[in-house]
């Protein structure tokens, strides 16, 4: 990896999602003393190769996530831009806003408070070697098929599945050309690789060790804050 010096990288955080599973606004529910999306900004603001910020947020919580953002200690530009109706019109509107300098993108959901930035040095690492990496790790529990009924009609061998996380991390030039193309021919995608890879590019994956799930359930909010602040 060059010297972290060296390296431009635009992170975005998209958080602009309706939480409809949660019944409230995850991105600002606490874990520990810091809300959801403030673990997210704080981890990758610890990453010196992170030259621009960038968060997509529902339009009506963006003045709460300015006020929150107004009080961080920063030399990193921090943006604010509205979501779109989809994930991926909302990354989209987020690659509107990079540093057209920047070498790298990372596109991560901001509602994964438990990243690690090693982690995110570490796919970071991947993508610099192959152009596209993500965070990942093996399926461990048996999968099954269902019918609608919920009635099992087969198995799936876990051999060859990964739990995709993220971040995800591109070379401005692979992320933009993906988006360009499904944008054009309105492709819905539920993350970054599946958008890259309909182009044809290759994403290694990077095994995480650390615990990186997504808020989904008010439970989840019960789960230690991250263990990178201690």
């Amino acid at each position: 990896m060059k010297k972290e010096a060296d390296i431009n990288v635009s992170a975005i955080l998209v958080a602009g999602g309706s939480s409809i599973r949660m019944g409230f606004d995850k991105t600002f529910a606490k874990i520990g003393e810091r809300s959801v999306i403030e673990h997210s900004i704080q981890a990758f603001l610890k990453c010196p190769f992170i030259k621009n910020l960038i968060i997509v947020i529902n339009e009506n919580t963006a003045p709460q996530l300015r006020d929150l953002v107004d009080k961080i200690k920063t030399n990193t530009e921090i943006k604010i831009v509205a979501g779109g109706t989809t994930r991926k019109n909302s990354v989209a509107n987020g690659l509107n806003e990079i540093n057209q300098n920047c070498d790298f993108v990372a596109i991560h959901d901001g509602a994964r408070p438990w990243i690690n930035p090693k982690q995110i040095i570490r796919v970071l690492e991947q993508a610099e070697k192959f152009g596209a990496a993500a965070s990942g790790r093996p399926v461990t529990d048996t999968i099954k098929k269902c019918n609608d009924n919920s009635i099992v009609t087969g198995s799936i061998s876990r051999e060859e599945l990964w739990a995709m996380e993220t971040p995800q991390i591109f070379s401005r030039e692979i992320i933009t050309e993906a988006y360009s193309e499904i944008l054009k021919e309105g492709i819905e995608v539920t993350d970054e690789v599946s958008a890259v890879m309909h182009c044809g590019k290759p994403v290694k994956i990077v095994h995480n060790e650390w615990r990186n799930p997504k808020v989904t359930f008010p439970e989840d909010l019960k789960i230690r804050p991250p263990s990178y602040h201690d």
